[in-house]
C-alpha cells in the first residue's frame, strides 16, 4: 500500500513538473488581430475569458487590422519582425498567405481538439479546411440591411441585393465596402449574369468592365466602407437607406440595440472566417498559440461564440450546441445566415478564385472609385 501511494505522488509529481514545464515554455503574452466591433467580443467572451481563467499568467492583447492582414503580414515577413501570434482571416485571404509562404501549415488531426464522440477535427470540419494553413472559426455572410422606417409609402421593403441598384424605387444613400470581393459579383448577378457564370464573367476584361458600369449607376449614391463597424453606424443614424454589412453586425444593431433596421437577405454573400499563424514565431510563442488556438476551435467554444453573434459554428459537432442568445435569451438559430428561411438565394463566395485574382482586381478597384 505505501509502495502505491509513494508511485501515485511520484506519478501525480512527474505529470504536475511536466505541465509546470510546459507552461514554463510557452510564450506569457499573445497578439491577437481581429475584425473590432460585435465578432471580436463575441470572440472575447467565448474564447479568451474562459482562456485566461485556466491560464492565469497569460496576458492576451486585440489588434483590430484583419482588414489589412495580408498587407501587414507581407511587410512584418519583409521586416523580419512578426509582431502577431494568430490573425482572423477570411477564407480567401488565408489562402494567399498560405501560398506566399506567410502563414503556417497545419496537420488539423494533430493541432486540433477531435469533436466530444472522438470525431477526428478534419471530419468534424470538413469542407471548412479550405486550406493547409486554415482554422476555421464560423461561417458568416455579408447580406443588406435597410431603415425600415425610410422606406417609401406603398413601397415593399427591400429584399436582397439587387435593389442597392435601384435607386427609382428606392432612393437615398448606400453603403457598400470599399473591396471588390461581393460588389464585382452582385454587380453581375443583378445585371443579368447567371449565377453559375459570374466567375467565367469576371475573369474577362468585359465582364469586370460590365461589373464597373453597374456599380457606375450608384458610386454617387455610395458611402464606401473599410471598418466593419461603419455600415450599422451608418444606418443607426440615418446617414443611408441601405447598405452592405456583415449579418453579425446587423443583428447587433437589430436586437441588441433595438435599432429601426431590417434584414435583405437575398443574395447574401457565404463565406468563411478562421485563424491563421504567421510563420516565423518563435519555439515558446508557437506553442502558446498551439494550446490557446486547440482550446479556442473545440466544439464547446465555437458554439459558444454562437451565443453572442449570429455566425454559424464551422464545426458540425457545434451546430446542436447552438441555442439561445447569452444576454436577451432569444433563439439565435433563427438569426443565422444558413437558416432556411434567410438562405433561399445564396452566393457562395469562390475562395480560390478570389485568391487567385484579388491583387489584381483590387487594384483596378481602387483605380475605378478613384476616378
Amino acid at each position: 500500500m505505501k509502495l502505491t501511494k509513494t508511485l501515485l505522488a511520484t506519478t501525480a509529481l512527474t505529470v504536475a513538473a511536466g505541465a509546470a514545464f510546459a507552461e514554463s515554455h510557452m510564450a506569457s503574452d499573445m497578439t491577437l488581430v481581429s475584425w473590432g466591433g460585435a465578432y471580436q467580443a463575441s470572440q472575447q467572451k467565448a474564447y479568451v475569458e474562459p482562456y485566461q481563467e485556466m491560464n492565469s499568467g497569460v496576458n492576451i492583447v486585440w489588434d483590430e487590422s484583419s482588414s489589412e492582414a495580408v498587407a501587414k503580414l507581407r511587410a512584418q515577413n519583409e521586416a523580419d519582425n512578426i509582431t502577431w501570434d494568430l490573425v482572423d482571416v477570411e477564407a480567401a485571404d488565408a489562402i494567399r498567405l498560405c501560398d506566399e509562404g506567410l502563414a503556417m501549415e497545419i496537420d488539423a488531426d494533430e493541432a486540433l481538439a477531435a469533436a466530444p464522440d472522438g470525431t477526428s477535427a478534419s471530419d468534424d470540419f470538413g469542407d471548412m479546411l479550405v486550406s493547409d494553413c486554415f482554422i476555421p472559426q464560423i461561417v458568416f455572410s455579408t447580406t443588406f440591411g435597410y431603415r425600415t422606417d425610410m422606406v417609401p409609402e406603398g413601397t415593399e421593403p427591400p429584399t436582397g441585393a439587387c435593389d442597392v441598384f435601384d435607386l427609382e424605387k428606392y432612393p437615398g444613400k448606400r453603403a457598400l465596402n470599399k473591396q471588390p470581393i461581393a460588389n464585382m459579383e452582385w454587380a453581375l448577378l443583378c445585371d443579368g449574369v447567371a449565377y453559375e457564370d459570374v466567375y467565367d464573367v469576371l475573369e474577362t476584361e468585359e465582364g469586370q468592365a460590365q461589373a464597373f458600369a453597374k456599380l457606375d449607376t450608384i458610386k454617387d449614391q455610395t458611402i464606401w466602407w473599410s471598418a466593419s463597424a461603419e455600415p450599422p453606424q451608418l444606418l443607426a443614424d440615418g446617414e443611408i437607406f441601405m447598405g452592405s454589412a456583415y449579418n453579425g453586425r446587423l443583428f447587433s444593431a437589430i436586437v441588441e440595440q433595438n435599432q429601426p433596421i431590417g434584414m435583405a437577405w437575398d443574395w447574401q454573400m457565404f463565406d468563411l472566417d478562421g485563424w491563421v499563424i504567421p510563420t516565423g514565431l518563435s519555439d515558446e510563442r508557437l506553442a502558446r498559440v498551439m494550446d490557446f488556438v486547440s482550446f479556442a476551435t473545440d466544439t464547446q467554444r465555437l458554439a459558444d461564440q454562437a451565443k453572442y453573434i449570429s455566425y454559424g459554428p464551422a464545426r458540425a459537432s457545434s451546430a446542436p450546441l447552438v441555442s439561445t442568445h447569452a444576454e436577451l435569451g432569444i433563439e439565435m438559430a433563427p438569426h443565422m445566415p444558413t437558416d432556411p428561411n434567410n438562405a433561399e438565394n445564396t452566393f457562395v463566395n469562390n475562395y480560390n478564385w478570389w485568391a487567385d485574382y484579388r491583387d489584381d482586381l483590387d487594384a483596378k478597384f481602387q483605380a475605378w472609385l478613384g476616378q
